[in-house]
């Protein structure tokens, strides 16, 4: 029996208009489509809204998009070209046909076999299309990373790889710039400015800081969105927002919980182990 596959995998996160729009980086993402390009990169660390942008821009573009989420599982090069192809049949179902039933059968084809046929069928496509991988940081093995190498080496111009991702992805990255082949942004774009941090917390938490709080936080938390929504809910109800500004720190209950969850547990055992005993050390001492 060929493997189910998670149908949520595939589905695009929900977005909610009315909160802060990005209009900047917007026209970013539009010019790369207009222009062609190969690739668009949003690489930034954990709680910077990497999705929450891509998703807004997809509920703007005219062309049809296909989505798929990875976790740790998907980091195996069977598992992977299965999910990567049932996605791509969603724009198309005459993608990847041949590949199906060696898949199915759980019999992946040589790489080039594999990237050959992927791009021929792509070819075939009438209309341009985008492909979105959330989360790509999951992905290290070397023959995924090979093969998605030979596929943007020989993507068709019907194809738009969208990469989401918190650390850049083995991909030929400087040579893509080179012929600017790629839009990238990154988590210096990603930060919220002094304006954006007041619409957000108004918008969203329903608070009215003062132009010194908000300078304030934009300082402590240099824009990052996660941040402000921790910081946001900790404000809630306070009589004195001020005075928790001017102490907001890392070891915030919400942002230490934060970081410990999304940040330290997601590292290897070996990293997890490594910071454990350097803080020991230095507490220590």
């Amino acid at each position: 029996m060929p493997p189910r596959l998670l149908e949520t995998k595939f589905h695009i996160p929900l977005w909610r208009a009315g909160g802060v729009t990005r209009p900047r980086l917007l026209e970013q993402l539009h010019t790369g489509l207009r222009e062609g390009r190969k690739l668009t990169l949003v690489s930034a660390p954990a709680g910077y809204g990497k999705t929450t942008l891509v998703t807004e821009w997809l509920n703007l573009v005219e062309k049809p998009f296909t989505w798929l989420s990875l976790d740790k599982g998907d980091d195996e090069p069977l598992r992977f070209y299965t999910y990567f192809v049932a996605a791509l049949q969603r724009v198309d179902e005459s993608i990847g046909k041949e590949l199906t039933h060696a898949l199915q059968a759980r019999q992946l084809p040589p790489l080039e076999a594999l990237v050959a046929s992927l791009v021929n069928d792509i070819t075939e496509v009438g209309s341009p299309f985008l492909c979105v991988f959330d989360d790509f940081q999951m992905l290290q093995d070397k023959a995924i990373c090979d093969g998605l190498n030979g596929l943007v080496a020989h993507q068709p111009p019907q194809l738009h790889l969208v990469i989401v991702t918190r650390e850049d992805p083995p991909l030929p990255l400087a040579r893509l710039r080179a012929k600017n082949q790629i839009t990238e942004i990154r988590a210096s774009d990603l930060r919220f400015s002094e304006m954006e941090i007041g619409q957000f917390l108004q918008e969203n938490m329903g608070l009215s800081l003062s132009a010194q709080d908000i300078a304030t936080l934009e300082n402590r938390t240099e824009g990052w969105v996660a941040g402000l929504q921790l910081a946001g809910l900790s404000m809630r109800g306070r009589e004195n927002p001020s005075e928790f500004v001017a102490t907001l720190s890392g070891s915030n209950r919400f942002i230490l919980g934060y970081l410990i969850e999304e940040v330290l547990k997601r590292q290897p055992p070996e990293i997890q182990n490594f910071l454990r005993i350097t803080k020991i050390n230095l507490w220590n001492n």
